[in-house]
């Protein structure tokens, strides 16, 4: 491969604050080089970047992918192309698939699949229950060593408080944490929307918030048991917010994520009964909206993740009550996020941070910077280039948006993995 020297571009690393205009070469697929004057040697390929700003690639901390098991709502081929059309460079995979990745088997099968892509870097979670089931623990150990970037059963909630204390407990033993879906699941059963209002007047079956409250107030406790890192994934409510931040306080291990629906729409996105807009959890009144926002800004949010949940048409063409939960989030994950940076909530290299350095950091990765010696995962992206998000015309073959029709700003114009373009 030649040395690949990006020149003219605005260079953005959250990790270490840098916002300058400069070029960086990489070689061998390692950054080499970077900085506000920089030549390349002979022979190699030379892209102007137009100004435009070039950033770690994305690291997208938890995604569903149709394969295996559900290869009709999405291959990992369709996936990497999504991601890499979105910016994104490595994606952490979620257990709960068919198999679930509760053995060292198809956990080291997606593993290899996502290397065979070329353009992304997939790692998979480990199952923390055998089929996600939340009922007998999975072997810590094996699947650790087969690659578990983390433990978690995915868009199931661990329910049982013993099982869950256990978790924590063999989490801590092997050095790494366990993600929650926060959801009390007694109460949020069969529900498609937030109890209130909007619900009533749609005849839709609920879900009070306060049960992800309920959910983040019981793991923070076992938390505070265990001495566990808990990782609270989507999280969407002012009320849990709260909780994770005086947890944080307290110096317990907590930590958490949200995903752009929760601080780009609320749930007045369902009215018309939108199935695209029927989420897990499910989109929240305003204030929460706000509450998010606010959470983003004041670090009690650690990452932001693209929560994407491949669907086909069938999942979704039915009553909004029988309709799959879920959304397409790949293509999607940088624009949304920089709303918030046009919107003046966050600067652009916090936007960035939670997309690239924070997400890198909670899982001890070397991506996610622009350091030299650091893989060569980059992004290319114009943050005010506007486009519009059309369902049936994303990359990938999920198309399953809540952001149909919603205008963005910020475009990617190219995507390199190990310093190889792959998108653009």
């Amino acid at each position: 491969m030649r040395d690949l020297l990006i020149t003219n571009a605005r260079l953005l690393d959250p990790a270490s604050g840098l916002d300058t205009m400069g070029g960086l070469l990489v070689r061998g697929g390692l950054i080499a080089d970077q900085g506000p004057i920089l030549a390349g040697p002979e022979g190699a390929e030379v892209v102007d970047a137009g100004g435009h700003v070039l950033a770690p690639g994305l690291i997208d901390l938890r995604a569903t992918l149709g394969e295996p098991g559900h290869e009709h709502r999405e291959t990992i081929e369709s996936a990497a192309e999504a991601a890499a059309a979105g910016g994104i460079t490595t994606l952490c995979a979620l257990p709960d698939s068919e198999p679930a990745l509760d053995d060292p088997a198809p956990l080291q099968f997606i593993l290899r699949r996502g290397e065979m892509t070329g353009s992304l870097s997939i790692l998979p979670y480990g199952a923390a229950t055998r089929g996600c089931a939340g009922k007998e623990m999975t072997e810590f150990g094996l699947l650790r060593e087969a690659g578990a970037i983390a433990f978690t059963d995915g868009t199931h909630a661990i329910a049982d408080a013993r099982t869950m204390r256990l978790a924590l407990s063999y989490a801590r033993a092997f050095g790494t944490f366990i993600v929650q879906h926060p959801e009390e699941p007694s109460l949020a059963r069969n529900a498609s929307a937030t109890e209130g209002e909007m619900a009533t007047r749609m005849g839709l079956p609920s879900a009070p918030a306060a049960a992800e409250a309920m959910m983040v107030a019981r793991d923070i406790a076992l938390a505070r048991l265990t001495r566990g890192h808990v990782h609270f994934a989507h999280v969407s409510t002012g009320a849990a917010l709260d909780l994770i931040r005086a947890a944080k306080a307290e110096g317990l291990r907590v930590t958490c994520d949200t995903a752009p629906p929760y601080f780009d729409l609320n749930e007045t996105a369902i009215g018309d009964f939108r199935t695209y807009a029927k989420l897990s959890p499910p989109l929240r009144r305003e204030e929460d909206r706000l509450a998010v926002i606010e959470a983003l800004r004041d670090g009690t949010i650690d990452a932001v993740a693209s929560d994407h949940q491949p669907r086909d048409a069938d999942d979704k063409r039915v009553p909004f009550a029988q309709a799959e939960a879920g959304g397409a989030g790949l293509a999607t994950l940088l624009g949304v996020t920089l709303a918030r940076y046009h919107g003046g909530d966050l600067t652009l290299l916090r936007a960035l941070e939670l997309l690239t350095a924070a997400p890198a950091k909670l899982l001890g990765l070397e991506a996610g910077r622009l350091a030299p010696g650091a893989p060569a995962d980059l992004v290319l992206f114009s943050p005010d280039r506007g486009w519009k998000v059309e369902a049936g015309k994303l990359p990938g073959k999920a198309q399953n948006s809540p952001f149909d029709g919603r205008a963005l700003e910020g475009k990617v114009i190219g995507t390199w993995k190990a310093g190889r373009r792959v998108f653009g």
